[in-house]
């Protein structure tokens, strides 16, 4: 079954205020085999509202509204959805005991905009909130012929929550089908969105029950695959059926299978192998190591490095020849090569790799344009050098040099012995 969100009120339309609500609900409503198929925020206006009440139960099987359910004029989603649904409201009078209980308990005046929380759609069943003055409603109705699911909730987190917790989902469970969602992400770098997608969509299109969403950022393709089945094994079949063949379609692209960082995957495969890594980076400042050590257990195989800015401390720390500076420039092949070579010497590491580049915005020419970073990898059997010509800021140039990086010695470690 599909589910649709609202979440009602027209700070949520603001710079300052976000819906948080709706990542837990989407949590808790696929633990329970339910796709969230759209999100909709809406303002404090009852037109606009009721407008994106009769949208959603034209095109989704389950229908929450969040928010709305106070006591202040601009409080409207009771007499939104009661309009869309063509019902009535009714005041319960066991609802207006109990506010006017719980502001006496307080030695409060209620005032009497608060009987509006009193108000329930016909044939709705209350939901009690004991967080809050607004309860919540569950509606088992009909739309155009329809059997709809409906559910009013409050907006702040701390009634929202445990009211969905307590009162929803336990009614959900009794009324929708017993479903499970499988799900798995692969990863790949150095390929591009659109090239991904041109390999893989022949693929994942014959698989019309799995969900797949592709996503580029952070120097790498995310492969999404969800799956609903009426059990897990038949769920986690299905996605590993798809993601097998996506895998192999993408060859040396993929990196991961089951959401790991670049990171992690190079790690594992030098404990794996019994290897060390050492770095000598210039252009990207350390960012290379802070990758590397932001993994937990990285002490195992991470050596350390140096970051040689100078070419001064390239000599120093790499052992890099001045003759060979003075020749080619500290942005070449020739002395990244020997600083990766150099920086592995040094430390008697296992691979050594060596960065020297332009990040910007100044500092490029014609010959070596911002953006011209060299990556150099070094083992006891040689040294490999890869050019890069990488587009973006300061920021992502170096991001996407530690991305090659890393990329770099993954394949390399696949063959190393």
């Amino acid at each position: 079954m599909n589910c649709e969100i609202i979440a009602v009120g027209s700070e949520l339309l603001t710079p300052w205020r976000q819906d948080t609500n709706s990542l837990f609900l989407t949590e808790e409503l696929n633990a329970v085999g339910v796709s969230v198929r759209f999100k909709t925020i809406v303002g404090d206006r009852r037109a606009d509202l009721a407008g994106a009440v009769r949208t959603a139960l034209g095109r989704t099987d389950i229908l929450i509204v969040m928010g709305g359910l106070g006591p202040t004029e601009d409080d409207l989603s009771r007499e939104a959805v009661a309009e869309a649904l063509k019902m009535g409201l009714r005041r319960d009078g066991s609802l207006v005991a109990a506010l006017s209980a719980r502001f006496a308990a307080r030695r409060m005046t209620m005032t009497d905009n608060n009987l509006k929380q009193a108000d329930v759609i016909e044939g709705a069943v209350v939901l009690p909130n004991p967080n809050g003055t607004a309860p919540g409603q569950w509606m088992d109705t009909s739309f155009e012929g329809f059997r709809k699911l409906v559910m009013l909730i409050p907006g702040p987190p701390g009634e929202c929550r445990p009211l969905f917790e307590e009162q929803c989902l336990p009614r959900l469970r009794e009324v929708i089908p017993v479903r499970h969602i499988a799900r798995r992400t692969l990863k790949a770098t150095m390929i591009g969105e659109s090239s991904a997608d041109a390999l893989l969509a022949p693929i994942y299109s014959t698989y019309p029950d799995v969900e797949t969403t592709i996503l580029a950022g952070n120097c790498e393709i995310q492969l999404q695959l969800a799956c609903a089945r009426a059990t897990p094994e038949a769920a986690q079949a299905r996605v590993d059926e798809l993601a097998g063949k996506l895998e192999e379609a993408l060859d040396e692209y993929v990196f991961a299978s089951q959401g790991e960082t670049l990171e992690q995957i190079v790690l594992y495969y030098l404990e794996l192998k019994q290897a060390t890594l050492a770095v000598a980076e210039s252009c990207t400042g350390g960012m290379l190591g802070e990758r590397i050590t932001s993994v937990s257990g990285s002490s195992r195989s991470f050596l350390g490095g140096a970051l040689v800015y100078s070419d001064a401390l390239k000599t120093a720390f790499c052992g890099v020849a001045l003759e060979l500076l003075a020749e080619h420039g500290a942005v070449s092949t020739p002395v990244a090569e020997a600083m990766a070579d150099g920086i592995r010497r040094h430390t008697g590491a296992t691979f050594g790799m060596g960065i020297t580049g332009i990040a910007g915005p100044g500092g490029g020419s014609d010959e070596k344009p911002v953006g011209r970073v060299y990556i150099a990898l070094s083992d006891a059997y040689g040294t490999e050098c890869s050019e890069n010509n990488f587009r973006g800021d300061r920021q992502k140039v170096r991001q996407w040099a530690t991305q090659k990086a890393l990329d770099m010695l993954r394949r390399r470690m696949i063959l190393y012995r």
